[in-house]
């Protein structure tokens, strides 16, 4: 009864923030970001500490500033899951401008597996690929189960194929290989598991093999693509890239080098974009001492 109550709860916020205008959401959130911003909050810590990891040749003024910037994006994200998730295919469409380096499809000679990255527009990218072409996509379970079961089928209204990140590898073979593409996302800590340690901003993370073994086994290209906040409120782009080059190239770490490298170049581009927000760092390698 509790969960349903929620749902309903939720489930009647978003629908109502996608009937607003969206400039109104953008800056709606933004502001409560800037207020949230102010009270102490484990989330921030994490971020504090993040920035000061991977950013230290910037003095304390500028990391709080970027900071402050970051929490901005991040609510306001949250907002704008309502046009994401409830607002009409045409509403959406509208917002999202499109730059592709190779030709999207309905379905792929070569298998394909579209990298994405955890920035602050990431559910608007995927969200509106999935109404131009069919797609499957992994994800992670949220630890909320209420917020989960309400994102896993908004996700999946365009028709999106759900998979579970701890879900069937062969059903994730056999879908790549029908020609239906696969997104997902590999810049989070997920466990020692299937991951290496390799530099990120010049920090050891913990990164995910998963993604060149799954192309090892399927014969995939990697597409790597980023979704980012346009400015003045225009909403958002969504950038398709040219497949990274001889991946995977059989050394499982250098893949996952690889893959940080790319998202660094991004993250420069926009760094109050990413969600820095995440325990990027929660695994350290054997000897070294907690960040968070």
């Amino acid at each position: 009864m509790k969960n349903s109550t929620q749902n309903s709860l939720t489930s009647g916020v978003l629908r109502m923030l996608s009937a607003l205008p969206y400039g109104l959401v953008a800056r709606f959130g933004e502001t409560l970001g800037s207020l949230l911003y102010l009270l102490p909050s484990r989330r921030k810590r994490i971020l504090d500490t993040n920035l000061r990891l991977c950013f230290p040749e910037k003095d304390e003024s500028e990391r709080k500033q970027l900071a402050r910037s970051t929490f901005r994006h991040v609510i306001r994200s949250y907002m704008e899951r309502g046009v994401q998730w409830y607002g009409s295919a045409k509403a959406l469409s509208q917002l999202v401008e499109l730059e592709s380096a190779i030709k999207l499809m309905d379905t792929y000679e070569q298998p394909t597996i579209f990298l994405g990255f955890h920035f602050a527009a990431i559910e608007a990218g995927c969200m509106y690929y999935s109404i131009l072409h069919p797609v499957a996509s992994i994800y992670t379970p949220m630890s909320d189960h209420s917020t989960d079961d309400i994102a896993r089928l908004q996700r999946a209204r365009f028709g999106t194929e759900m998979i579970p990140r701890n879900g069937s590898a062969r059903q994730t073979l056999k879908i790549l290989k029908s020609g239906k593409p696969i997104m997902l996302a590999a810049d989070m800590d997920f466990g020692l598991r299937d991951s290496v340690f390799v530099p990120f901003f010049g920090v050891q993370a913990c990164t995910l093999t998963a993604v060149s073994r799954l192309a090892q086994l399927s014969g995939a290209r990697v597409v790597p693509f980023v979704a980012a906040v346009l400015p003045g409120y225009r909403g958002y782009k969504l950038s398709i890239f040219e497949p990274l080059e001889a991946f995977p190239c059989g050394d499982a770490g250098m893949d996952a080098l690889r893959m940080n490298q790319f998202l660094e170049t991004q993250i420069r581009l926009i760094p109050d974009q990413y969600y820095w927000v995440h325990r990027r760092f929660k695994r350290r390698p054997a000897g070294e001492k907690p960040v968070y």
